[in-house]
């Protein structure tokens, strides 16, 4: 639920952005949408997941965007000798703060830090487990646009999960698309 709360505010806020800076300013922001796949790595399990993005870009330099992602999949882990569990994400969801670099008028690279939150499940013998953790996320990416407005997009980000929840390697592909 935290994560459907967090989604619905991100695109609330993102939807309130270029209304924001279009007062302040003459120059639009650059609105964009990212659509791809998504491969993380936390401790022994290794999961896939569908990811959507949503951003504004308010200057060459500085943006901000909504991350949404949905488990596709999944992986087992061995938690006693002849026993393994299931292990699936639900979902997950975070916002960010962009910084861009521009090296092409078709390209740039970028860092960006957030904050999301995401849920699991756990299945053994029968018995299944949610489990969700908050995190604070950090990483780094680049696009390319073929046109002017459509391109790839690659990233990693590294999730790190508040008290003691481990951690998360994530890198994802994206069609990216300038609105």
């Amino acid at each position: 639920m935290k994560s459907l709360i967090l989604a619905t505010a991100a695109v609330a806020a993102l939807a309130a952005v270029p209304a924001a800076a279009s007062a302040q300013s003459m120059n639009q922001p650059e609105i964009y949408g990212a659509l791809g796949y998504a491969h993380a790595d936390a401790d022994d399990v290794a999961l896939g997941a569908i990811q959507g993005r949503l951003g504004a870009k308010f200057n060459p330099y500085f943006g901000v965007e909504g991350e949404l992602a949905f488990g596709v999949k999944d992986d087992s882990i061995a938690v006693a000798p002849g026993v393994s569990a299931d292990v699936e994400l639900n979902h997950s969801a975070a916002l960010y703060a962009v910084g861009f670099l521009p090296v092409s008028p078709n390209a740039d690279l970028f860092a960006r830090v957030g904050y999301g939150t995401t849920e699991a499940e756990v299945s053994a013998a029968g018995v299944s487990a949610k489990a969700d953790g908050e995190s604070w996320n950090f990483g780094v990416g680049g696009r390319y646009f073929l046109d002017g407005q459509n391109g790839f997009r690659a990233d990693y980000t590294r999730q790190e999960f508040q008290n003691d929840g481990g951690k998360a390697d994530v890198w994802s592909l994206a069609y990216v698309r300038k609105f």
